[in-house]
C-alpha cells in the first residue's frame, strides 16, 4: 500500500504544508516533550501529552509528503503513514504508536490509572527518538520545511 493508494481510496486528501506549518508543529511538540515530562501530572495526562507529541510528529510527515488525513480514523492513518514514509523498518514503530493511541484513549475517555510512569517515560523517550528521525528525514528530502 501506498500513500497515492490511501488518496484513491480517499483516506487521506492533498495538502500543501509551508515552513510555517511545520515550525509550528514543531513548537507543540517541544512544548508537548517538555510538559510530559512534569512529575508534577499524573502518569495518564504525562502519557497523553508524550502521545500527542509523537502523532503530531507523523502529521508532520505526512504534511511534508503533501497529504492530510480525512476525518475519520485520522489518528490511526496518520500513525500508519509512518512507515509508508521512513520505511517499513518503522512499522514496528508504526505499532507501538497505535498501541499508545488505544491506551491513550482508555485514559482520556473511559478510565483513571491504565498508564504508569513507565508507560509515560517509554512514549516520551520514544518521541524525542522520533523527533530526531522526522528532523533528519527532513532534513535530506523536504529541507525547506526546516
Amino acid at each position: 500500500m501506498s500513500l497515492k493508494n490511501w488518496k484513491d481510496n480517499g483516506w487521506i486528501r492533498e495538502h500543501r504544508t509551508s515552513r510555517q506549518e511545520t515550525t509550528n508543529l514543531f513548537a507543540i511538540v517541544e512544548r508537548d516533550l517538555s510538559d510530559a515530562a512534569s512529575t508534577q501530572l499524573s502518569a495518564d495526562w504525562r502519557f497523553g501529552i508524550a502521545y500527542n507529541a509523537a502523532l503530531k510528529l507523523c502529521t508532520i510527515l505526512l504534511f511534508a509528503q503533501g497529504y492530510r488525513p480525512e476525518k475519520s480514523l485520522a489518528h490511526f492513518r496518520t500513525i500508519q503513514s509512518l512507515p509508508l514514509i521512513l520505511g517499513e523498518s518503522k512499522k514496528a514503530d508504526a505499532d507501538y504508536l497505535d498501541m499508545c493511541r488505544i491506551k491513550r484513549n482508555t485514559v482520556e475517555y473511559d478510565m483513571a490509572g491504565a498508564a504508569t510512569s513507565s508507560d509515560a517515560d517509554e512514549l516520551i523517550g520514544f518521541a524525542r527518538e522520533l523527533l530526531a528521525d522526522v528532523r533528519a528525514w527532513l532534513a535530506s528530502h523536504r529541507p525547506e520545511l526546516l
